[in-house]
């Protein structure tokens, strides 16, 4: 070959390398600005966000059935956004939407039923329209073996059973009274609670025989308490929305956040506790 051959192939094949890196290049970028992250068992949920990169703290306000989950994907947030914290204010849906609506600083608002949210809503509080995420269904909790023999929702209703409901303007204690309505009971509680671990944990701490919480609750209680399905639960099926606020000091990360929420990742998270698809 001669030496004209030589450094016609040479530059032929340097040529195609740079073709080739140039292809590759094109497959690694992303034609809308949007970024996929992952975690150890690899699910994954695509990013909304561009640049800059995420920092700071999202602040969320968020019913307290979803203390178990919204803290496991809070964490996962927090690995998948390096410099990011997610600080939670579990509680009464009710009672944090009076807090919304006085000016407390929060960035998002997950709430436990559409009517707790309407109070945001209502008041220009919310920069996004509320979406439903997931639904939760109620259950009786008893003590451990159930030694009182709960077997239904009017078993409750017996004089020696001391039972204890969350507040009726609570979201669990306005679906608990919804399902009495239905059936026609009264009961008249030991005690009503300010959010539903408030009155789980009366069960738990053998304060009460029984009380009508949330299955995800049941389910997050553990050996701690025995569950006991009822029917009249069908038909008072809480809807869970959540929202972007209005005054959220970081939105692009609080959007990111509801984005985990609502993905594949986040409803594997919330079926795994209990919750109902919406």
């Amino acid at each position: 070959m001669t030496r004209s051959a030589r450094r016609t192939r040479r530059m032929l094949q340097v040529a195609g390398a740079g073709v080739a890196a140039l292809i590759a290049l094109s497959a690694c970028s992303s034609s809308d600005g949007s970024s996929a992250s992952s975690d150890s068992s690899g699910k994954s949920y695509t990013s909304t966000s561009a640049s800059p990169k995420l920092s700071g703290t999202v602040t969320v306000f968020a019913a307290a059935s979803l203390k178990e989950s919204f803290t496991t994907l809070g964490k996962e947030f927090e690995k998948q956004h390096p410099g990011t914290k997610v600080s939670f204010n579990f509680g009464g849906s009710d009672t944090l939407a009076a807090s919304i609506t006085s000016g407390a600083p929060a960035d998002v608002f997950a709430a436990a039923s559409p009517k707790t949210m309407a109070i945001v809503t209502d008041k220009k509080d919310a920069a996004t329209t509320p979406v439903t995420f997931v639904r939760n269904q109620l259950e009786i909790a008893t003590l451990p073996g159930n030694p009182d023999k709960v077997a239904s929702l009017k078993d409750l209703t017996k004089s020696n059973l001391k039972v204890v409901l969350c507040d009726k303007a609570v979201p669990c204690g306005a679906a608990a009274q919804k399902a009495l309505d239905a059936s026609s009971l009264k009961l008249t509680p030991v005690s009503y609670e300010q959010d539903v671990k408030s009155a789980l944990n009366k069960v738990v701490l053998k304060e009460a025989d029984a009380a009508v919480v949330y299955k995800t609750d049941v389910k997050a209680a553990g050996d701690k308490v025995e569950g006991v399905e009822f029917p009249e639960s069908a038909n008072a099926v809480n809807d869970y929305p959540i929202a972007l606020l209005k005054n959220a000091d970081n939105a692009a990360a609080a959007k990111e956040f509801i984005a985990l929420v609502q993905s594949a990742e986040g409803r594997q998270v919330l079926s795994a506790a209990g919750f109902l698809k919406p």
